[in-house]
């Protein structure tokens, strides 16, 4: 796991022309700066790409736990008359989608949620597959606890709250993670709903950045006649180093939430 990702920082500091000749290496062949000089030659841009990713990964993951884990608390209820439909209404959804289009005009015309940050958060805040895991692992959970806070005066919000959410730590910090991955790493409802470039997140910020590059550098002879010399541009190393930008948050916040990630995984696994 560690070696990839040291070859992905050493080629990020390599030369663009030692690349060429020496292909990539442990060890950089030139040392160079240039990839990241060139990421970050809009500073204030790049800042305010991470704020958007920032903001709507923690806020996206958030609600969508909070919703996550009220729709599986309901469908694991075995007291609940329409468990059953409505579980299947749920998983309904894993075999057949509305597709793009109608998503789109969703979005756009009756939501109007164009050029907002809800458009980043709301298409991707309920997953069913998500559902399912949350609703396997209460479902585990012995029902004589809920019955037992009832014969003590608790209604359901206060069952919830108070008894259901703490003892479902390892299944939220589980969820949590991939939740947040899903957050990070998305660029593609930002390039269809967002026009305003003060919105615009990280990911889909390095996307157009490497897609300028391959464009200067696949119409070398076009761009050279306006002085603009390609083979200097850090086409490869840069996007090792937007790599490393756009991955390297998420691989520091994964080792405080691993412990929680393996017991989520692991748990029922054991009967007793």
């Amino acid at each position: 796991m560690i070696v990839p990702f040291i070859l992905v920082v050493s080629i990020s500091f390599t030369d663009e022309t030692s690349i060429m000749e020496n292909g990539y290496q442990f060890i950089p062949g030139e040392f160079s700066m240039k990839a990241y000089e060139y990421i970050f030659k809009a500073p204030i841009l790049l800042l305010r790409a991470y704020g958007v990713t920032i903001l709507t990964t923690v806020a996206g993951t958030l609600l969508s736990l909070f919703v996550t884990a009220m729709l599986g608390y309901v469908i694991s209820r075995r007291d609940f008359r329409y468990r059953t439909p409505a579980t299947f209404l749920i998983f309904f959804t894993m075999l057949f989608n509305g597709g793009l289009v109608p998503s789109y005009i969703l979005i756009t015309q009756y939501l109007f949620l164009q050029n907002t940050l809800w458009a980043l958060i709301l298409p991707a805040l309920i997953s069913p597959f998500y559902i399912m895991i949350m609703k396997g692992f209460l479902s585990k959970m012995p029902f004589e606890i809920i019955e037992s806070a009832k014969m003590d005066g608790a209604r359901e919000l206060k069952i919830f709250f108070k008894i259901i959410l703490p003892l479902s730590t390892p299944a939220l910090a589980t969820l949590g993670l991939f939740i947040s991955f899903g957050f990070w790493n998305s660029w593609f409802p930002s390039l269809l709903y967002i026009d305003n470039e003060k919105l615009i997140p990280i990911q889909l910020l390095l996307v157009r950045m490497l897609q300028s590059l391959e464009f200067l550098t696949s119409n070398s002879d076009f761009v050279n006649q306006f002085g603009v010399d390609t083979s200097e541009l850090p086409t490869l190393s840069a996007r090792m180093a937007m790599a490393i930008l756009a991955g390297g948050p998420m691989v520091f916040i994964f080792p405080f939430f691993q412990k929680y990630f393996v017991k989520g995984l692991t748990v029922g696994s054991l009967k007793g």
